[in-house]
């Protein structure tokens, strides 16, 4: 059984429609895409992080809407119930999922951050689950 994973760097689907006072000039994190384990055996159960890195913390990104597409036809998604954000906030830079694959092949994850109906950011990676050849 092979698990290969990939490191999917910011996709932007849509540009910020504003910037919140004190943001202009703000740099904006990347999102990247990290899934484990490498090696697994059938049926896989893969967790996926999705994390923002380096960037300034922005309102846009301050508790997002997380949607994963699986690549095999499963959605999932999650929404926080969070304060509403204040200058100096940290927000969350980690967002996490699980999901479990029955059969081999190739699948490409995508996870989208939404904040107000609409995609601030987007990454994919692939997974392949490999079968059992009867070699």
């Amino acid at each position: 059984m092979r698990f290969r994973s990939g490191v999917a760097s910011l996709l932007m689907v849509a540009p910020v429609a504003s910037v919140a006072a004190g943001e202009r000039g703000a740099k904006r994190p990347r999102l990247d895409l990290r899934a484990n384990p490498r090696m697994s055996l059938m049926a896989a159960n893969v967790l996926v992080v999705a994390q923002l890195v380096g960037g300034d913390e922005m309102e846009d990104f301050h508790c997002p809407a997380v949607e994963w597409e699986w690549g095999d036809g499963a959605r999932s998604a999650q929404e926080s119930d969070c304060p509403p954000f204040e200058p100096g906030m940290s927000m969350a830079r980690r967002h996490t999922a699980s999901h479990a694959y029955r059969q081999p092949g190739e699948y490409s994850v995508r996870v989208t951050l939404r904040r107000a109906g609409r995609s601030l950011a987007a990454a994919t990676t692939t997974v392949t689950i490999g079968g059992s050849t009867g070699r």
